[in-house]
Parts: C-alpha cells; structure tokens; sequence
C-alpha cells in the first residue's frame, strides 16, 4: 500500500520519471546531488518507497530528539556528531566492512546552500570499505531521477572528485542557484 501510495505521488502527481541503469551490488554509498532544498529528502523518500530501494542516510544530530527521532531511526538515519574528535569515516566504513548488505545515501555538498567545496567523506567512506560509489542526480528541471554511473574508488580523489562532479553540472536543483560543482 506505501508502495503504490509513494509512486503515485512520485510519478503522477510531482511528475518525476527514472532513469536508473546501474545494477546494485550488496554495498554501496549513493552520492546524491544538487541537494537545495528540504523537498530532496521527500522525492528520496518517496523514491525509496516506491523502488522498494532502502537506504541508511546522515542527519545532523540536531533533527534527532524525541519523538522525531524515533522516525529518523526507522527510516535508517545515522545522527553525526560533528563536535566529537572521532573519525566517523572510520567507522561507517568498517560497518560497511562488517555487513553483508550496506546501502548510504549522502549529499556531498553537505548542505542547502551553495557550496563550492564539497564534503569527500562519503569518498573516503566507499574507499575505505571498498565499495563503489553511485551517482544519482535529483534534476527538477526535467523532473528525473538518474543513476546512470558508478565509479569505485581508487584512492585519486582529486581526478574523481572532478569526474563525480562533472557527472552533476546539468541537474537542476529545486533552488538551481544553491547549486554549485566549484569546478
């Protein structure tokens, strides 16, 4: 019922479509972007529901207090402590290590705003579990969601960082001036 009821909203009244020709291993990290606006997190929900794809993501630890947080956790939130002197990296990665089946969707850009720089911990997360790295793109401006490449990590971040990058410059964000790749 949550199925059908999420790819209805999805596909007939938001009006999205997909493009998704990559085949899922047990493990791997979605790099999702642009990421401007509140709504991505809906239409990745609604897309998780409707293709049954479940996937853990990070949250600020803020959104996580009582009752919300109970909702966070089920639908596979992981809170991050950004005050702690610890290497979250670190660990995600050797949880991916550990586990039979591990699926982590985050933004790399790290926020809402435009920003330039984007985060490489979900880079540093894939090459230290040795796990590839899938790139979906939220492009309003078509209203698609496209997962077309994927790119297992080899240590180069600075040549793949450009190449993910690359792969996102002509997806509209819901707010396209958010959006930025910095190259």
């Amino acid at each position: 019922m949550l199925q059908r009821l999420s790819a209805w909203l999805l596909f007939n009244v938001l009006g999205f479509t997909i493009e998704d020709t990559i085949e899922k291993p047990n493990k791997y990290i979605i790099a999702l972007a642009p990421h401007t606006s509140n709504w991505d997190f809906i239409i990745g929900q609604l897309y998780a529901q409707a293709t049954g794809l479940r996937t853990d993501f990070l949250m600020k630890r803020e959104w996580f207090f009582w009752p919300l947080s109970l909702l966070w956790q089920r639908m596979g939130g992981i809170p991050v402590f950004r005050e702690k002197n610890m290497s979250m990296t670190d660990a995600i990665a050797q949880s991916a290590r550990k586990s039979q089946s591990f699926r982590l969707c985050i933004t790399p850009e790290g926020t809402r705003k435009r920003q330039p720089e984007w985060k490489k911990g979900f880079y540093y997360i894939a090459l230290k579990a040795e796990i590839p790295i899938l790139l979906y793109g939220l492009d309003y401006g078509n209203r698609r969601i496209v997962c077309t490449r994927m790119i297992m990590p080899t240590g180069d971040i600075e040549s793949e960082l450009t190449e993910i990058k690359r792969y996102f410059e002509t997806f509209k964000g819901k707010h396209p001036e958010n959006f930025t790749t910095g190259l």
